[in-house]
């Protein structure tokens, strides 16, 4: 049957008009960003003199020399699976870096990490250790440590990076201090193991914690310990162990408030490592040899 001239007009009128309405429609709702760096650590982020400058990218930095934060802790902002764990320095200049992509179409960006402590494909929650602020980046360029963070949507394009959100409140452009409130747990895994040991793995435990494996180069031990996300200061079941290839296992197993561990042990080859809480446990292959 044929229309009137009226009734297409009217017709056309109503697809534009739902093309509007889809156009205007809310955007997915955004994740509830926390600064990528562990509970009460203050930080500098400076947009205009980032590494890399396109529009609202950040790089972070708190100490005074231009070594202070090498190795310091980096959290994922917000939960997530890990989309890129690698090594990208002459493809894009970004060194080692990690993706996390966190549904909606939001994605967080983590670069020129001095290690890495997640691996593509893995689950992480909020306040999980990823990895730490290193220099990594193309061979022909020469970067001090810092943290380079992004967050993109609705997909990776470089031109689709929009302002960071941290607890709420938008980053003060183009420079500004932020206190972190990424406080799931209130304790970093290398203030539990101690001086010298930098984090290489963490894996979570569903979403009651993560149990974390650090190393001391100088003295060739790893340390593995349990944090926990939830009952926070309430004791419950949570335990952590190690076992170098060849020896023994040892555990630190109790009723825990807030971590389980530290479990210190020399590991001249590869080691078994795991934990548990809240009713999830992990453990290892022997690795990290």
């Amino acid at each position: 049957m044929r229309t009137s001239k009226l009734a297409r007009g009217a017709i056309a009128l109503a697809i534009v008009a739902a093309g509007v309405l889809a156009i205007q429609s809310p955007a997915a709702a955004a994740p509830s960003f926390q600064l990528p760096f562990p509970c009460g650590q203050t930080w500098t982020g400076d947009s205009n003199d980032s590494s890399a400058h396109v529009s609202w990218e950040i790089d972070f930095n708190r100490g005074s020399t231009a070594t202070a934060d090498e190795n310091d802790t980096v959290l994922a902002s917000a939960a997530g699976t890990v989309e890129v764990a690698a090594n990208q320095g002459d493809v894009n200049g970004y060194g080692n870096l990690i993706v996390i992509n966190h549904g909606g179409g939001y994605y967080s960006y983590y670069a020129h990490l001095e290690r890495m402590a997640v691996v593509a494909g893995q689950a992480v929650l909020r306040g999980q250790v990823i990895g730490g602020v290193g220099d990594t980046t193309k061979s022909t360029n020469d970067v001090y440590p810092h943290l380079h963070y992004e967050v993109r949507y609705p997909d990776r394009s470089q031109s689709h990076i929009i302002k960071s959100v941290f607890n709420g409140v938008t980053f003060p452009y183009t420079h500004g201090s932020v206190t972190s409130n990424n406080c799931a747990t209130p304790y970093d895994p290398r203030e539990v193991c101690g001086s010298g040991f930098n984090n290489i793995d963490s894996v979570k435990l569903g979403s009651a914690g993560t149990v974390n494996l650090l190393w001391n180069g100088s003295t060739s031990q790893n340390c593995a310990v349990t944090l926990k996300f939830t009952s926070v200061g309430t004791a419950t079941a949570t335990t952590v162990f190690l076992e170098p290839q060849g020896s023994t296992r040892t555990t630190d197993s109790g009723n825990y408030g807030y971590y389980s561990g530290p479990v210190i042990r020399t590991a001249p080859t590869c080691v078994r490592w795991g934990g548990s809480t809240g009713g999830y446990s992990y453990t290892s292959a022997f690795e990290h040899c």
